[in-house]
């Protein structure tokens, strides 16, 4: 490699921009508010493979998502479970000295200081959030996003354009509500640089399984059957139509898809894991705060 290229003060300069980002976006909020405690134990008795975990993260480029996607989800990651160590038996010890019995229960996820990596699902037990299903998703189809999910491991954050990030540093409510969405997707262009939710976004796109695809009426006057080929034997076919909907959907890029739209997304199922289901919520068993005297609510503390 030529000298210019080893020590471009451009280079070194942008990376020293960019090194500087990430330790400001990344820098955690003095205070977090978890609404509720999470029942790691149910967790991991309800969640499956292919789930996406939204996540109110706790750092500065968290409130910046939030208020961008007007939503309280920062952060997505998808569930793998032990579909890793299943697939790569020789880095199972890693794995167990890494994660422990953690090791059985990973995410795959894009962090903007790690790039694409396997975390255990106990990362986020202290976080507030939420379980999302891909509803009546194949047993094919889900190898297939598993497949793409493990291949992206390794892949980097895309932080190159120190330009892009630019939009962080100023007050968020001076970016326009229609280009709130594009403000996420950072500028780089190269396929191995992706952001959490369309890391999700491009598993789920290679089955063409829909998250918030653009709905599209049909106008009038359109036919309402379309011909489809159909084999009565070998050497012969017969022309059958079939309806067409109301409408057609028109995918969403994945670099545009935010991880509140796993949450809006109406073919994904929420699903409920937490202390509530255990409890066989009553809600005339709260014990509310107001209900305790000054000297009880100091003991408990």
């Amino acid at each position: 490699m030529a000298w210019t290229e080893t020590y471009n003060p451009l280079v070194w300069l942008r990376q020293k921009i960019a090194d500087a980002a990430v330790a400001i976006l990344t820098k955690p909020l003095k205070s977090y508010d978890l609404h509720a405690p999470n029942d790691l134990a149910s967790l991991r008795r309800h969640i499956r493979k292919g789930d996406v975990i939204l996540v109110e993260g706790n750092e500065r480029i968290s409130q910046c998502i939030k208020y961008l996607t007007q939503s309280s989800w920062s952060h997505s990651a998808l569930y793998v479970g032990d579909e890793p160590l299943r697939r790569n038996p020789q880095a199972r010890s890693e794995y167990l000295k890494l994660y422990g019995d953690d090791a059985e229960f990973l995410l795959v996820e894009a962090l903007v200081e790690s790039g694409v990596i396997l975390s255990p699902l106990s990362r986020y037990r202290d976080y507030n959030i939420r379980i999302c299903r891909p509803y009546n998703l194949s047993a094919q189809d889900l190898a297939a996003v598993m497949d793409e999910a493990i291949a992206n491991v390794g892949d980097q954050y895309d932080i190159k354009n120190a330009v892009d990030l630019a939009c962080y540093f100023l007050p968020v409510s001076l970016i326009p509500a229609r280009f709130r969405r594009q403000a996420l997707h950072f500028g780089s262009g190269e396929p191995t640089r992706v952001i959490c939710s369309s890391l999700i976004a491009s598993c789920f796109a290679r089955v063409k399984f829909p998250i918030v695809p653009r709905y599209e009426q049909l106008p009038d006057g359109t036919p309402a059957a379309v011909p489809r080929q159909g084999r009565l034997w070998p050497g012969f076919r017969r022309r059958r139509t079939a309806p067409l909907p109301a409408g057609v959907f028109h995918p969403i890029p994945p670099w545009l898809v935010t991880p509140r739209d796993f949450d809006l997304s109406p073919y994904f199922e929420i699903v409920k894991f937490n202390i509530i289901e255990n409890m066989r919520f009553d809600y005339h068993k709260i014990l509310w705060a107001e209900e305790l005297t000054p000297v009880q609510i100091k003991k408990g503390a």
